[in-house]
């Protein structure tokens, strides 16, 4: 199996792509020479981290007939200085809210994606260290 997108170059720093049938725009910001009409590539990394351990675990929280108010995720990532500046670490922030939750079908749900399901967050691991957090917010008056 595998998968190919093409990105066409616009104008100056702008790009477009489609991905599974969504146009999607990059672009760098005016100083960098772009016009800012889209996001930079790097944060899409992030993006890619957070959507795939949410759905796992919204998915896997469903079969467990787990019910909570709001779920996000949060990514947090630390980068080098120097040229290629990259991503040295990443932390995904994992925040519920609702009331009695379940905490423990909460982590079993969130560790089976980091562990076992979400394929970003395979790849990342082999390429820096991902640390996780679950935060919890039950004083919500449902």
């Amino acid at each position: 199996m595998s998968d190919r997108i093409n990105l066409q170059w616009l104008n100056g720093m702008s790009f477009e792509t489609e991905v599974n049938g969504h146009k999607l725009y990059l672009d760098a910001n005016e100083e960098k020479g772009g016009k800012d009409m889209g996001p930079r590539p790097k944060p899409l990394m992030m993006v890619a981290l957070a959507g795939c351990t949410g759905m796992d675990v919204v998915s896997i929280l469903r079969k467990m007939r787990v019910e909570y108010d709001s779920f996000n995720v949060e990514v947090e990532a630390e980068h080098t200085e120097e040229h290629p500046v990259q991503y040295k670490s990443m932390k995904v922030i994992y925040r519920f809210s609702g009331k009695d939750l379940p905490k423990a079908k909460i982590e079993k749900a969130v560790s089976l994606s980091r562990e076992r399901y979400c394929g970003v967050s395979a790849n990342y691991s082999k390429a820096f260290p991902l640390d996780h957090e679950i935060v919890y917010d039950e004083n919500q008056d449902t």
